[in-house]
């Protein structure tokens, strides 16, 4: 290779856009790292530094039986360098990966700085770099999206964000529950059904309506569209709203009763595995204490899990399923690759998770070599599955999960399962390492 083919550009110095800089430079890249603030400034950030954090300034769980626990585990192997400096700026938080923002934000500009290959630009970017790595984030600039949508097609970036719970298939009660499309449509039992008598719907409405909604940053404050409105904002429009909109129970009579049941909320599997099931409908901004009290009190749901919770605020994410191809690369195998939540991503760890393996992938392209990803039975594997193979149609942005990874092969108690998940896990990452 030549030395101009060494040389790349990171767009975007957030968590991910630092990570995969660093992965490149590691690899012997030389590495513009370009940041736009604070010639454009956003609606979110306070300083100008690399590496800061917006909202919530929780990593979270570092424990292995915890997705995020488990993900960190393994991008700690793969090479992380934010993760050994958030350890530097930890603060107080019990299990969670707590930092000290102004710390940790500085310690990650010092260290991106002091890396001899890359060089940091303060500019804003119009267009796409090649060869190089796009991870500007929820905020990206309406120039860059122009371009990225131009470059990926029609409709592959979304600027809204709505988002219903997604709940563990382990939790739901299957003898509450059951499996019917309306009409049939489909296979005819592509749904999971949680029928309700009045006095239920009635009760239902009465907590929903009553319920505390989260108020976050200006920039989450945007309109509502019509098509997406908080479930809680439609109960608000009156009792029968919701009867008549995703809880509508024309077609959904019980296999058993033949009865029509007075309202339903209908669940759609989120995974070809059927471990993950959206309730259809209910984009929400309930406080996390709300969704969890409210939405437990639907039959079937008593004791639900939450894999996701809800959530509605203005974002940009590409459609990374009807839109990139394998590694998050752009579909025609160019030297182009998507990083960090605007892949899809929702959470800090899964940010600079994509944003390493990003690196490392472009550093393989510009070597000669394939792009590769760990295997799902990984937690990060599983991540990037879900963003190459989850429906176009209904793709949302999605968090490190369970759900997401290969279930065992052999049948095991559910007390034993996540140990042996997260055992498999550890062994099969390992395996897929030596060869990166």
């Amino acid at each position: 290779m030549s030395s101009e083919a060494r040389r790349a550009t990171v767009v975007g110095g957030g968590l991910a856009g630092c990570e995969a800089a660093w992965a490149l430079a590691e690899r012997g890249v030389d590495v513009t790292l370009v940041e736009m603030r604070p010639v454009v400034k956003t609606e979110a950030h306070q300083s100008d530094r690399l590496g800061e954090l917006v909202c919530s300034n929780s990593f979270k769980s570092v424990e292995h039986e915890n997705a995020h626990g488990l993900l960190k585990a393994e991008l700690r192997d793969l090479g992380s360098i934010l993760l050994p400096i958030a350890d530097e700026a930890r603060v107080p938080g019990g299990a969670a990966l707590a930092v000290d923002r102004e710390v940790f934000s500085k310690l990650v500009q010092e260290k991106i700085l002091s890396h001899s290959r890359i060089t940091v630009v303060r500019e804003e970017s119009v267009t796409l770099p090649s060869p190089g790595i796009v991870a500007t984030g929820p905020l990206t600039s309406s120039a860059l999206a122009e371009a990225i949508a131009e470059r990926l097609g029609v409709g592959a970036l979304a600027f809204y964000d709505a988002i219903a719970p997604i709940l563990s298939a382990e939790s739901l009660d299957m003898n509450v529950l059951y499996a019917k499309s309306r009409w049939g449509k489909g296979e005819g039992d592509d749904y999971l059904n949680a029928p309700m008598n009045r006095e239920q719907y009635e009760s239902f409405i009465d907590g929903l309506t009553a319920a505390d909604q989260f108020h976050g940053h200006e920039f989450d404050a945007v309109p509502y569209f019509e098509g997406c409105l908080p479930v809680e904002e439609m109960a608000k429009r009156g009792r029968e709203t919701l009867r008549f909109g995703p809880m509508k129970p024309i077609g959904l009579h019980h296999p058993v009763t033949n009865l029509e049941p007075y309202a339903a909320v209908q669940l759609r599997r989120e995974d070809k595995a059927a471990q993950m099931w959206n309730l259809v409908g209910f984009q929400t901004r309930l406080r996390i204490p709300e969704q969890i009290r409210v939405l437990r009190s639907i039959p079937g749901l008593e004791h639900a899990e939450f894999l996701r919770y809800g959530s509605i605020h203005r974002n940009s994410y590409i459609n990374s399923p009807a839109s990139l191809g394998p590694a998050l690369q752009a579909m025609d195998g160019a030297p182009l690759f998507f990083a960090g939540q605007l892949t899809g991503v929702e959470g800090y760890t899964e940010s600079l998770g994509t944003g390493l393996l990003a690196g490392i992938n472009l550093a393989r392209v510009l070597n000669g070599e394939a792009v590769t990803t760990p295997p799902p039975t990984t937690m990060l594997g599983a991540l990037l599955r879900y963003l190459r193979e989850a429906d176009p149609k209904h793709f949302q942005p999605m968090n490190a999960n369970f759900g997401l990874v290969d279930p065992l092969e052999q049948k095991v108690k559910k007390d034993q399962k996540k140990a042996l998940v997260v055992e498999r896990a550890r062994r099969d990452f390992a395996a897929w390492r030596t060869a990166v």
